[in-house]
């Protein structure tokens, strides 16, 4: 076999080897695309898809956090138990029985260790103010504040709200009670958005701050007391519309 045969053959072998490196190369390609999911297919931050809601599971998110669907409450809070190096910026301190606990963003730490503990609040805890998203819900005809399974009650004598035992009939809620017609002559109307479960609440609060600052009973006859019923009246109206107010309402 002569030198330019040679060449002649080496340089066809090498054609070859290409020719087949290439489609392997392609139909390689090929598979991967099919393989890979697309892009609006994947989960956070561009990795695998994440498990899909099961039907009677608990619903996480990409921090590990849980979903409260109770009432359509719809947020995400960490689990009870998960401990925290640091208290979250906000943090107001609490104390009951002569034990301590901080509640930010409606979730509540008590102090473990060098750390932070997520905690469930003892009953008869009272706040100043509600979380920052809460549920307004009705049961057995009284209005409770609901975020991160804890129960709410107002409780305007301490000017705040206090932790309560979740109700026995807490899986049967009712609807928001009517606008109560002794309150008639009162136009009522929320500057802030409040949902109807919301002015109803307020509404039932202001009127029970108001029967305890007057004596005055809009349900009963004579508003339930002696004396000039118009004038009782007059001053219950007055403390009405103050508290209505207070709450985000205009009244006229």
């Amino acid at each position: 076999m002569n030198h330019t045969l040679k060449i002649a053959l080496l340089s066809a072998s090498m054609l070859l080897w290409g020719v087949q490196a290439s489609t392997l190369a392609l139909a390689d390609e090929h598979d991967r695309g099919r393989a890979e999911p697309r892009p609006e297919a994947r989960g956070p931050g561009g990795g695998r898809p994440g498990p899909r809601p099961v039907a009677g599971r608990p619903a996480f998110d990409g921090r590990g956090q849980v979903l409260d669907s109770r009432y359509n409450h719809g947020r995400y809070y960490p689990p009870r138990g998960t401990v925290l190096r640091s208290l979250p910026d906000g943090y107001r301190p609490y104390y009951r029985g002569g034990d301590r606990y901080y509640f930010s963003g409606g979730i509540w730490y008590a102090p473990r260790g060098p750390g932070f503990v997520v905690v469930a609040p003892p009953p008869g805890l009272v706040v100043s103010v509600l979380p920052p998203y809460y549920s307004t819900v009705w049961i057995g005809g009284a209005p409770y504040y609901y975020a991160d399974n804890v129960y709410y009650t107002a409780q305007p004598d301490q000017s705040g709200y206090a932790v309560v035992d979740p109700p026995d009939n807490a899986d049967a809620p009712s609807p928001p009670p009517a606008p109560d017609s002794a309150q008639g002559d009162l136009m009522i109307y929320p500057k802030n958005g409040q949902s109807k479960e919301q002015q109803a609440a307020d509404q039932f609060e202001c009127n029970n701050w108001s029967k305890g600052q007057t004596g005055f009973d809009p349900t009963q006859p004579g508003g339930g007391i002696p004396g000039n019923a118009d004038a009782a009246r007059s001053n219950y109206n007055r403390a009405m519309s103050a508290c209505l107010q207070g709450r985000g309402y205009q009244v006229n």
